[in-house]
């Protein structure tokens, strides 16, 4: 329960190397077997470095979120990255125009809008963008949810000189609802049938796609089927994992990354104040599904003992058993429910293994969200 780490100041965020190493090199083999390439998104770690560890471990390339990650990514050598959303505005597309000069960039699109203001962009200096079409598969988030529309992008796409249909993607994040590893299953089977069915209106409309990515961490930590027809799949959360995707595994031996934290008060018998609050662990979590938390984190190897609740600076546990085994002063460890907004809170991270610091690494492209 009380940290090894007690060198480190407070809050400090720590990744564990031989853990995060094992999901690394599990979920890569994983996908060799399974036949796919596999993309890892880098909006859980925000780090160059551990976006290296992935691609030589196996990767085809990393996926981001936002054209500042991209940039960030990209300037620390890594040659081959998705942009796994819509972008618009003429800044930010001339600034993909620019990656585009140095390394093998794509991005998503869902619109014929998205089309012709990348024409307009491209067009200017006489060069091809690689785009892949989003399809929505019951998120309802962003992507084509009709195949009129689909169908009105690639007809566009076909007439449009500068922009080249590489794709589709989905992204079946519902699955973090499902009620039963059965219903996930249920969620993802469906999912691909859904993404495939789009791939092939593609090859009736005379353009086969290259690239059938799909991809959400619960729907990959089981041996679920893959269809044939699906070629990547991008994952971003399995590297460090979180409260979430351990309760829906029902496992928390695959969490890397903690947040560090002393304890500075002890008011009552029961209520224990650690100095990680809101500002340290986000206020996140999940209501319903398998993945469903209690309160705003949970205490590593503390036997169901959570953060009750969060100030800015303050994270409060009320547990009288915890509250008699631990003193003030003493740090212990937090696996934050929800890993990717936590990590984007720090300017560095602890690389440790067996209490000792390996390494401290930048997270780079923490706040990169334009």
């Amino acid at each position: 329960m009380k940290s090894i780490y007690s060198q480190i100041d407070t809050p400090s965020l720590l990744i564990d190397r031989e853990i995060m190493m094992k999901n690394i090199k599990d979920m890569q083999r994983k996908a060799d077997k399974l036949g796919l390439d596999l993309r890892p998104h880098t909006k859980t770690h925000k780090m160059p470095e551990l976006a290296q560890l992935q691609i030589d471990e196996g990767s085809v390339g990393i996926a981001v979120a936002k054209v500042g990650e991209a940039e960030i990514i990209a300037s620390e050598g890594i040659k081959d990255i998705f942009i796994a959303n819509e972008i618009v505005g003429d800044s930010k597309l001339k600034r993909i125009r620019n990656l585009k000069e140095k390394i093998n960039i794509s991005l998503g699109i869902d619109n014929p809008y998205h089309v012709k203001e990348l024409e307009k962009i491209f067009k200017e200096k006489n060069m091809l963008i690689d785009v892949l079409i989003e399809i929505e598969v019951g998120e309802k988030r962003s992507g084509v949810t009709s195949e009129k529309k689909f169908i009105e992008i690639v007809e566009l796409i076909k007439k449009t000189p500068h922009v080249n249909l590489k794709g589709i993607f989905s992204h079946d994040g519902h699955s973090y609802g499902a009620n039963s590893v059965k219903e996930i299953r249920n969620i993802f089977i469906k999912s691909q049938r859904d993404t495939l069915a789009y791939a092939e209106i593609a090859k009736e409309l005379n353009y086969p796609l290259e690239i059938v990515s799909i991809g959400s961490t619960p729907s990959f930590m089981f041996d679920f089927e893959i269809l044939e027809g699906i070629t990547e799949v991008r994952i971003g959360t399995y590297i460090f994992m979180d409260v979430i995707q351990g309760n829906i595994i029902s496992n928390y031996d695959k969490c890397a990354a903690t947040v560090l934290t002393s304890v500075i008060s002890k008011p009552t018998e029961e209520r224990v104040v650690t100095d990680s609050g809101a500002k340290a662990l986000t206020m996140q979590g999940k209501t319903g599904g398998l993945g469903a938390t209690k309160g705003i984190g949970m205490i590593k190897n503390g036997n169901g003992v959570f953060i009750e609740k969060v100030y800015d600076e303050h994270g409060v546990i009320n547990d009288k058993e915890f509250n008699t085994s631990i003193s003030i002063g003493e740090k212990i460890e937090i696996i934050p429910n929800h890993i990717c907004p936590v990590v984007n809170l720090y300017d560095k991270a602890y690389l440790v293994s067996n209490g000792k610091i390996v390494k401290e690494l930048e997270v780079s492209a923490r706040g990169k969200i334009l």
